[in-house]
């Protein structure tokens, strides 16, 4: 939210007090003095101070979900349960959506917040999140797929996705279980980065993202906030990234 929305919440003052609070530079965010109003803060990932005094204002949500197959990522759906279906009324905000999308018969680790921004910063290309899925192939996957994967698959029509990261776990003739880990979000790409070499995946599920790790207790369409560590390292993860850009 607004930094100065948060702070107006926290009824530190008027509107008009609000700014000269800033202006004079009395308010800290994570340290750094911020003059801006329009600036965007989250006080459960950073910490917003007020002449030292720590700002406690209204956070935002943020579930972790393990996805079962059939439901679509979405807010609403006029034919499918959609994954904001699984999360129970009174745990649900104005806002709510999942970050980026599985598809409908894909499993896993799926992010629901109604933080805008902390989406864009896990989905924009130029921070190269990266994603992690466990993948069942219907043939043996070999050292051959290995380094098309590391070389980057172009897709039918020319258009080519970014080195990828291809570990064999188990491989037989007629089927291998593999880690897939990418840094891009293309339309079915996983499916699609098989089908460049003559495979077919019978089953993906989504087990990291970023800094964030499924938590293999939760069944497929269970969810739980995410915890304190888990928001820290989510928000050290974009810290680095930002710094590695500059």
């Amino acid at each position: 939210m607004r930094l100065d929305k948060l702070l107006e919440a926290a009824k530190v003052g008027s509107r008009k007090e609000v700014k000269r609070l800033l202006v004079s530079r009395h308010v800290k965010v994570d340290g750094g003095v911020v003059q801006s109003g329009a600036y965007n803060v989250d006080p459960v990932l950073q910490r917003v101070t007020l002449k030292e005094q720590v700002v406690q204002g209204p956070a935002h949500v943020y579930y972790m979900l393990n996805k079962p197959q059939g439901a679509v990522s979405a807010v609403r759906d006029k034919q499918h349960q959609t994954v904001v279906d699984l999360i129970a009324a009174s745990d649900r905000r104005p806002g709510l959506f999942p970050v980026g999308r599985l598809d409908r018969d894909t499993e896993g680790l799926l992010l629901l917040t109604d933080n805008g921004k902390l989406a864009h910063q896990l989905l924009v290309p130029l921070k190269g999140v990266v994603k992690q899925y466990e993948a069942v192939v219907n043939e043996r996957v070999t050292t051959s797929d290995i380094k098309a994967f590391q070389a980057g698959i172009t897709f039918h029509g020319g258009v080519t996705c970014q080195p990828a990261d291809l570990q064999i776990v188990t491989a037989t003739e007629s089927e291998s279980r593999v880690l897939v880990s990418i840094t891009e979000g293309k339309f079915h790409q996983v499916k699609k980065m098989f089908l460049s070499v003559g495979k077919k995946v019978i089953y993906l599920k989504r087990v990291t993202m970023g800094s964030l790790c499924l938590d293999e207790g939760l069944k497929p369409g269970d969810y739980r906030p995410l915890t304190s560590e888990e928001l820290r390292l989510l928000q050290r993860y974009f810290n680095e990234r930002s710094a590695s850009d500059d």
